[in-house]
């Protein structure tokens, strides 16, 4: 996948802090939880809710999201199609990565089973 410099500038300088409210209201309108959210962020990133605070806090953006975490090892095990894309043809890193967060909460309001979010096998 080509992506343009613009739509990766975009999603880079896009504050995290605005989009979660967006992640909680589709996890919960589709009856799943915040804390199962936080559980899906910290699988991908590490963070814990210490850290999830302190970035709405100081709304940092999708760049210093992805750029200060520890992304998991199975992260590359996320396929398929978010927002038009084939997240594994993304080549620019900090895009590919708010991606992969993106399929993950959709995966999530859809109902799919946590051990399979997860990637466990």
């Amino acid at each position: 996948m080509k992506d343009t410099s613009h739509h990766d500038e975009r999603i880079a300088k896009m504050i995290f802090a605005s989009v979660y409210p967006h992640y909680v209201t589709k996890v919960e309108k589709n009856g799943r939880t915040k804390e199962e959210l936080h559980e899906v962020i910290s699988w991908l990133t590490g963070y814990n809710e210490k850290d999830l605070e302190r970035i709405l806090q100081e709304k940092d953006t999708f760049e210093q999201f992805f750029n200060n975490c520890t992304l998991h090892p199975n992260a590359k095990q996320i396929k398929g199609v978010i927002c038009g894309y084939r997240v594994e043809e993304i080549t620019n890193p900090i895009t590919r990565q708010a991606r992969y967060l993106d399929k993950l909460v959709d995966e999530l309001a859809r109902g799919r089973p946590m051990e399979k979010i997860l990637r466990q096998n």
